[in-house]
């Protein structure tokens, strides 16, 4: 009972390190690539579709990214999308594909996607310390029942804490990587 709900605690903790990493894909670096921009919300005939699944995203040179729409009444939705997204980049159209040139980052640039790195973390973190306070809830609902005895609540919440602090420091080290790679030059 205990071992099913660690394993259910840490099976949702390892989905929220998953949800980190994509997240950070989509943070650029200066260089180009598809992750930047594949699950990009475009509003195509009034619903939110993720732009992978509306077009072809290519990178035909390191800073340029190529998105060539299946349907060309498309290319003004996306267009749209690129412009409304968090990305700062300006798209430019030829009526039949989109092109996303990748500036250099400045320093100060730079700097502003280390702090969104750095609160992407912590708000995985959260997320990590949510699923802890979860189990430990259910625990005490297990204790209060007398289904576990107070020793297997302690020992079990102190298991909990060292998954957590696993986890943390999992996000810590894929943030870590993340501002060394947009610090890079």
């Amino acid at each position: 009972m205990i071992k099913d709900l660690l394993k259910e605690t840490e099976e949702r903790m390892d989905k929220a390190v998953n949800v980190l990493r994509d997240t950070l894909v989509t943070i650029r670096t200066g260089r180009a690539s598809p992750a930047l921009v594949e699950r990009l919300p475009v509003e195509y005939y009034g619903t939110l579709t993720p732009l992978n699944q509306l077009a072809t995203i290519s990178v035909p040179e390191p800073r340029l990214l190529a998105i060539r729409p299946w349907d060309p009444n498309a290319l003004a939705d996306i267009e749209k999308a690129i412009l409304k997204s968090e990305l700062g980049l300006t798209p430019s159209n030829d009526g039949k594909m989109i092109r996303l040139n990748i500036p250099r980052l400045t320093e100060e640039r730079r700097q502003e996607l280390v702090k969104v790195v750095g609160k992407r973390v912590e708000e995985g973190k959260v997320a990590i310390r949510n699923i802890r306070r979860d189990a430990i809830e259910d625990l005490r609902e297990l204790e209060s029942e007398k289904l576990i005895s107070e020793d297997e609540f302690f020992r079990a919440k102190d298991d909990a804490q060292e998954v957590t602090d696993k986890f943390v420091t999992r996000m810590d080290e894929i943030g870590r990587d993340k501002e060394r790679e947009i610090r890079e030059i």
